[in-house]
């Protein structure tokens, strides 16, 4: 167990498209929750040496400074002498020289920025702020002024009516930010949210946009390393990789998820029993095959794939016993390359078909 995941769900206003536990922040709650998470912590880390830290959200740049440093205290209960990746989601909004000092103060190395579009019809769309570019840059700038050399930011497309022309405006206005890494995401429409009744842009387009990001960044540096994860050599996310490699972390927090054992676990989303001290919500044990089967779902989003040695080590059995690749192999589908076996680069966009047709 080697990552632990903090969800701080408190937002100054709530985007459109998000379904994630979040709530406006509420003074009076903020306190409260941070001391039911002391709590949380105490009843279920087990001392082991943390090696990635993510604070996410909601939004934790929405702390104050008086909460935020509480929250530092919070984590110091954890065996950080190993630390290698701590990651710190804000709001551009959010970021200002004194934010930005206390996440330095307590070693946080990596910051992860909300962007999304620089176009003001989608940011309207998303219920987002607006910023301009010179005040986004000035924001990454303050952000290297005071020591941070690890940068990722978000990038939404797909939204409805969205053209292809505002798409590249975007990757065009993200790549004169120089940062480390781009996380893009093409918009879903979940039912719990303020655009649950929308019609999405049809699969087409879609698949569209993805290749015009691949193409674009990849032509400036940047490495295809997930699916919807691009970085410069060397600034994979440490965090986001155990995640992929289906290994074990923590996860605490309203809403959080975790991996402990042969158990999955989604914390409760109830922020109301959460403050309450009723912090489990569901809980899946996995079998055998079970986790195999995560292995590939989670290990295909990775452009490198599974090493089929490790999975050996790790179950005991050959991946090509365990599943039926043979036809996805003949087909193209998947690639065996260097002890590696992974999805087609021309087929990833239709990568969930082809798990289907293996698990």
């Amino acid at each position: 167990m080697e990552s632990v995941y903090i969800h701080i769900p408190f937002c100054k206003s709530i985007c459109s498209y998000c379904d994630f536990c979040k709530v406006l922040y509420h003074g009076p709650w903020v306190t409260s929750y941070l001391n039911k998470l002391v709590e949380e912590i105490k009843e279920k880390y087990q001392g082991e040496k943390i090696k990635t830290l993510y604070i996410g959200g909601g939004t934790p740049s929405s702390l104050g400074s008086k909460d935020l440093k509480y929250l530092m205290e919070i984590i110091k209960v954890f065996d950080l002498s190993e630390l290698d990746e701590f990651t710190f989601e804000c709001n551009i909004g959010d970021i200002n020289a004194e934010l930005l000092t206390i996440l330095k103060e307590n070693n946080v190395n990596r910051l992860s920025i909300g962007i999304e579009s620089f176009n003001h019809k989608k940011l309207d769309f998303m219920k987002r702020e607006k910023l301009s570019l010179k005040e986004v840059k000035d924001k990454i700038k303050l952000c290297r002024d005071l020591g941070f050399n690890n940068i990722n930011v978000d990038l939404i497309y797909g939204i409805p009516k969205e053209t292809d022309k505002v798409l590249r405006s975007d990757i065009k206005n993200i790549l004169k930010l120089n940062i480390e890494h781009i996380s893009t995401y093409s918009l879903i429409v979940e039912d719990n949210t303020m655009i649950k009744d929308i019609i999405p842009i049809d699969e087409d387009t879609d698949a569209y946009f993805y290749e015009i990001i691949k193409k674009k960044l990849k032509q400036k540096g940047y490495v295809h390393y997930e699916i919807s994860n691009f970085a410069k050599d060397g600034f994979e996310s440490k965090h986001n990789l155990n995640y992929w490699n289906n290994a074990e972390y923590y996860g605490f927090g309203v809403g959080a998820s975790g991996y402990i054992g042969n158990v999955r676990y989604t914390n409760t989303k109830s922020i109301t029993k959460y403050l309450n001290g009723t912090f489990n919500g569901t809980e899946e044990i996995l079998s055998k095959e079970d986790v195999m089967a995560n292995e590939l779902m989670l290990g295909f989003r990775k452009l490198k794939g599974i090493n089929l040695q490790e999975f050996f080590n790790k179950y005991g059995v050959n991946l090509q016993e365990a599943f039926d690749i043979q036809k996805p192999l003949e087909n193209k589908d998947l690639i065996y390359q260097d002890g590696y076996l992974f999805i087609n680069p021309k087929k990833i966009y239709i990568m969930n078909e082809i798990l289907i047709h293996i698990i």
